[in-house]
């Protein structure tokens, strides 16, 4: 029971703080699962992350729900998510009845211009992380270039680039063990 307590207080710590999205909560969720308990291997987590991209659905419940699942089955999938989305969901349900009250506020208008270049920079942290551990070099670096081109170029579906890099690295698997 004291670990799904502690894993509940971490993500709903996580959700309620982490202003950004699911990728803002990236690091945060590393330090706290991979780092500092270890719940994890840094390798499973850059594989929980990479399933949680590719899968329908908010990121930040998506991988809350793999990290659960990965710990405790049901019950921890259940109580990650209930911790991730809770303090979201607390949050909207109080602004939704008081925003008309200051909605027009010179002061929250200039928090909010404020805080959006800090979400850039929540976003790009967990970028480069993973662009390390994925081990990104000289060599392959034109993969995460070319589709970044072409989903923001050419409006390319970000669909048809987990299909094509799925495919494209599963035949240079299967290329490179015939070597």
């Amino acid at each position: 029971m004291k670990r799904y307590l502690e894993a509940f207080s971490i993500f709903f710590k996580i959700g309620a703080f982490t202003i950004g999205g699911g990728y803002a909560m990236v690091p945060l969720i590393e330090e706290e699962i991979v780092a500092k308990r270890e719940w994890i291997t840094k390798e499973d987590f850059i594989d929980l992350l990479a399933i949680s991209q590719s899968t329908p659905g908010v990121f930040a419940v998506n991988i809350a729900i793999f990290i659960g699942y990965k710990l405790w089955g049901m019950k921890g999938s259940i109580i990650t998510t209930l911790g991730t989305i809770l303090p979201s969901f607390l949050i909207i349900l109080s602004i939704a009845l008081f925003f008309h009250n200051f909605k027009d506020n010179v002061i929250v208008e200039r928090i909010f211009k404020g805080i959006r270049p800090a979400v850039v920079a929540l976003i790009a942290v967990p970028t480069f992380s993973m662009a390390k551990s994925a081990k990104i070099n000289r060599y392959n670096i034109w993969i995460p270039i070319v589709s970044t081109l072409l989903i923001w170029l050419l409006d390319f579906s970000p669909i048809w680039v987990i299909i094509i890099a799925g495919t494209g690295g599963y035949l240079w698997g299967k290329f490179k063990n015939r070597l």
